[in-house]
């Protein structure tokens, strides 16, 4: 059983890409200083899954994680196991008023994967699994996990981070927020590799925003390795 961590949020160098997790940026959305990205929240709260699950989980594991509220950078953020009529969720919890503030709901097994939906195709994506998209995005974001290191692959946080590029490159306008992703896991992935990303935008919508919903779809080396639904406020109201 996932026991309770905790992490100091923090935002990496690469997120000031996306002006809302700068304190200027934050602050002209109307938020007191830098949200802490969507993803790496994720990979906070993958943490005691893959502590109690290892790499079965990281192989064909996943679930679904829902961003309710923004976290902070520098909030103290406990990732919280909580089980309910046998399913597991693990809650993101800071010193806010309003509690959680994401929720990932466990899939220990992940489900085949899902065929991509028609819509708008976007261009695809060839990435190498390295730096940003390599097995320490745990560790550069505070989480000294050292499994992935140590096995050479990719930390699964890299999959929703792969989907955000997508949506930062190709769909948002200005400022964007991660709102939601459904994530599969299909295999392991090799720290190195090139990923071959694959992306349509199946639905958008108003909702706080224009909202876009997408389907991503990543392989490496020949191998499906990863399938989400990925959703985003891709532009803010004015």
């Amino acid at each position: 059983m996932p026991v309770e961590w905790s992490v100091t949020a923090q935002n990496l160098p690469e997120h000031a890409r996306n002006p809302i997790h700068t304190d200027e940026g934050a602050q002209a959305a109307g938020f007191a200083r830098a949200l802490v990205a969507g993803v790496t929240t994720y990979a906070y709260l993958t943490h005691p899954v893959v502590a109690a699950w290892g790499l079965p989980w990281v192989r064909n594991g996943g679930g679904e994680v829902r961003f309710r509220r923004p976290v902070f950078a520098h909030d103290h953020l406990r990732c919280a196991p909580i089980v309910d009529d046998n399913e597991l969720s693990i809650h993101a919890l800071t010193n806010e008023p309003e509690q959680p503030r994401a929720v990932f709901q466990v899939a220990r097994n992940s489900a085949d994967p899902v065929a991509m939906r028609p819509g708008e195709a976007l261009a695809d994506k060839h990435i190498p699994l390295a730096g940003e998209w390599g097995s320490d995005y745990g560790s550069r974001a505070g989480d000294d996990f050292a499994l992935f290191a140590q096995h050479g692959i990719v930390h699964p946080a890299v999959w929703p981070a792969l989907a955000n590029h997508v949506v930062h490159t190709s769909v948002a306008r200005g400022s964007w927020i991660h709102t939601r992703s459904i994530v599969r896991h299909h295999a392991l992935a090799r720290a190195g590799a090139i990923a071959h990303v694959r992306a349509v935008v199946v639905r958008r919508f108003e909702s706080h925003g224009e909202r876009a919903v997408l389907d991503v779809q990543i392989s490496v080396e020949g191998v499906l390795v990863a399938t989400l639904e990925h959703e985003a406020i891709v532009a803010l109201p004015e």
